[in-house]
């Protein structure tokens, strides 16, 4: 199935329905009086998150979506019936905007977790309601309220808890292929990875954690070059971000920078998530040479974030870059529960 992770729709909820004049007509009862109800509300529309969804594919193949409207009042003081509602199924981590403002609608994050974005019309009110002891015979009904109509954007960001930070061809698809069970595509050029990736990595057989394999990001990637935008946007809900560096890269420190600069430009707060470095590509170096690079390269890393140096290829540093990164995954969670 295509990864699609942006849609926009029209939305358009119910009208309510029209309140009505009636009177009643009984054969027992020598004076009738008002009884016209009222109409039905008009159905909602709702974006709901389904854990069984990882694209917005099915969006795609329609361009409006419609709530029912509400049925008109009917008599001896009948409600009309509601407009039937329209759930909007999506894949958790999607984020709804008004098209053209860009505002924030809403989010859904949790499976099952559901948002209204466009409210149903109210039903009018029959000329029953309007009965009181001045006006016994009211002949005044209302129409049913409008719904509502928007232009949204619908952007899904992974959820993910570690998300790989690297230029194209940095070795991050062959890294998450290597400790998961995602087939990302690998191949010698730059942008083989066109759409996100997500790989269940297994630590032990109770502890696992989710890598996300995204599109490389190139300079002014925070400006919309290259497919720097769907980076950008996917690392945002990751919880602990790798930068996957390889040690061929003429300067190690300039390009860990280079990409911390897309990262601040794109996102401040991006700034403020655990990370690490993947030194990748090490089997190009002898066994003695790996041990030694955390020290060789030290000066041009912060000296709080960890150096693991990996290859992918031949299987190296990869229990202790799992080790390490779960580590850090789960004293993210501890924090973030104990925050919330």
């Amino acid at each position: 199935m295509k990864f699609l992770d942006q849609v926009d729709l029209r939305v358009s909820s119910g009208d309510g329905g029209k309140g009505v004049v009636a009177w009643r007509r009984e054969k027992y009862v020598p004076k009738g009086g008002p009884a016209g109800g009222d109409g039905g509300n008009g159905g909602s529309v709702y974006v709901e998150a389904d854990e069984n969804l990882y694209t917005l594919m099915d969006l795609s193949h329609s361009t409006q979506v419609f709530a029912g409207d509400g049925e008109p009042g009917g008599r001896r003081e009948q409600t009309g019936a509601s407009g039937d509602d329209k759930v909007i199924r999506v894949p958790p981590g999607t984020v709804v905007k008004d098209q053209h403002t860009e505002t924030l609608v809403g989010e859904v994050v949790e499976p099952g977790q559901r948002i209204c974005v466009a409210e149903g019309g109210e039903g009018g009110r029959g000329n029953a309601f309007f009965k009181s002891s001045t006006n016994q015979a009211p002949r005044e009904s209302q129409p049913g309220e409008p719904g509502e109509e928007h232009e949204l954007t619908f952007e899904l960001k992974l959820m993910a808890d570690v998300g790989l930070v690297g230029f194209p061809n940095a070795g991050k698809s062959t890294l998450v292929s290597s400790v998961s069970a995602a087939e990302p595509e690998v191949a010698d050029y730059p942008f083989t990875t066109l759409t996100p990736q997500l790989g269940m990595v297994y630590v032990s057989e109770y502890e696992t954690f989710v890598m996300a394999d995204i599109p490389g990001i190139i300079e002014d990637a925070h400006e919309g070059k290259g497919l720097g935008l769907q980076f950008l946007r996917h690392i945002e809900r990751t919880s602990v971000l790798l930068f996957v560096i390889p040690i061929t890269s003429q300067d190690l420190g300039e390009e860990y920078e280079a990409l911390l600069h897309e990262l601040e430009s794109h996102e401040a707060r991006l700034l403020d998530k655990p990370r690490a470095v993947a030194l990748s590509k090490v089997d190009i170096l002898a066994p003695d040479e790996r041990e030694l690079l955390p020290e060789v390269v030290a000066d041009e890393f912060p000296e709080d974030v960890p150096l693991l140096p990996i290859s992918a290829v031949a299987d190296v540093g990869l229990d202790q870059l799992k080790y390490t990164l779960f580590d850090t995954v789960t004293s993210t969670r501890s924090a973030d529960t104990i925050e919330a």
